[in-house]
C-alpha cells in the first residue's frame, strides 16, 4: 500500500532560528491478522508487505512452514462501519487439512511495534518447536570477520525509507558470500522480521539454511525465535542481544552477533561459524 510516509507540521529549531515546515514521518497503523476468519492478533506496523507480515507472523507462531499449507491471504473489505476497506485487516486461509492451531481460539494478542509478542503467557509458550534444525545448508558456513563488519553498511544503504524519517527498523538477509537477497522496513523491529520470513515463505525458501539475518536494532529473544523458526543460521544486530536471546541460540546452535558496528562485534554463540 501507499501509506509508508506521513506529512505532519513541525516547528523546526535550529541554532536559535524558529520556523515552520511539514516533515516527513513513517507510518504507523494497525494490522489485524485473521486466520480462517477468526481474529487473531494485533501488530502496529508501517503499511506495506502486509501479506509477507501476516505469513512471517504464522511461521514464527508454527502454524505455517511451507507455501503449499498457504491458501491465500487477503484483504477483509468491510472493516469500518460504512463497509470500507481500510487495508488494515488481512485474513490468511490455510489449505485444506491443514490444521488449525490452538492459538486461534486461545489467544487474542495485541503487539506493539516496540516490545512485540507482549501478550505471551509464559516463556514456555514463546518457546515454539522449530520444524527444521539450525543448519549451515548444503557446505559449512564459514564468515569472515572483514564480511560481517560490511553487512550494517550494506543494510544501512538499503533503507530507502529511513532515508526520509530516520524513524524505521530494518532487516536484511544476506547470503554466505555477503549479497544482499532481500530488505524489509518497518516502524517495529519484529515486523521487518517477519515480512522477510513471510516473503521466503511464499516463494517457497525456508528453511533459509546458509542466510545471514542482519537487523538494524537489538537482538531479543523474540527476533531469535524467528531465526530459529525459519531456519536462519546467523542472527546478526547492531546493537545488544538480551540473555534469553543468548541462551536460544546455544540451545538451537545458532550464531549470535551483537555489536556489530565499524570494525568491532561480540560473538555470543557459535563462534565456530566465524573465521577468527
Amino acid at each position: 500500500m501507499g501509506r509508508v510516509t506521513a506529512r505532519r507540521r513541525v516547528v523546526r529549531v535550529r541554532d536559535g532560528a524558529v520556523n515552520t515546515r511539514p516533515d516527513t514521518l513513517v507510518a504507523e497503523e494497525p494490522l489485524e491478522i485473521r486466520l480462517n476468519g477468526k481474529p487473531l492478533a494485533i501488530t502496529m506496523r508501517t503499511p506495506g508487505d502486509d501479506f509477507d507480515l501476516a505469513a512471517g507472523f504464522l511461521v514464527s507462531e508454527g502454524v505455517l512452514g511451507r507455501a503449499d499449507e498457504l491458501a491465500n491471504i487477503v484483504y477483509c473489505a468491510g472493516a469500518t462501519a460504512d463497509g470500507g476497506n481500510t487495508y488494515n485487516v488481512v485474513d490468511v486461509r490455510l489449505a485444506p487439512g491443514v490444521p488449525v492451531p490452538d492459538i486461534a481460539l486461545e489467544r487474542n494478542v495485541y503487539t506493539t511495534s516496540s516490545c512485540g509478542l507482549c501478550g505471551k503467557a509464559s516463556l514456555d509458550a514463546v518457546r515454539t518447536t522449530a520444524r527444521w534444525p539450525v543448519t549451515d545448508g548444503p557446505a559449512p558456513l564459514r564468515l569472515t570477520p572483514e564480511l560481517l563488519f560490511a553487512l550494517p553498511e550494506r543494510l544501512r544503504e538499503a533503507q530507502r525509507v529511513f532515508d526520509r524519517t530516520g524513524g524505521l527498523h530494518a532487516a536484511a538477509l544476506f547470503s554466505p558470500g555477503g549479497e544482499l537477497l532481500d530488505v524489509r522496513e518497518d516502524v517495529g523491529r519484529h515486523n521487518a522480521v517477519d515480512k522477510l520470513v513471510g516473503a521466503a515463505l511464499r516463494q517457497g525458501l525456508l528453511p533459509l539454511a546458509g542466510s545471514v539475518l542482519m537487523v538494524s536494532g537489538r537482538a531479543s529473544f523474540e527476533l531469535a525465535q524467528k531465526a530459529v523458526m525459519a531456519g536462519i543460521p546467523v542472527l546478526a544486530a547492531v546493537s545488544a542481544p538480551s540473555s534469553l536471546a543468548v541462551d536460544l541460540a546455544a540451545e538451537t546452535g545458532m550464531t549470535l552477533i551483537g555489536f556489530l558496528r565499524g570494525s568491532s562485534m561480540n560473538i555470543y554463540a557459535g563462534e565456530e561459524r566465524v573465521t577468527l
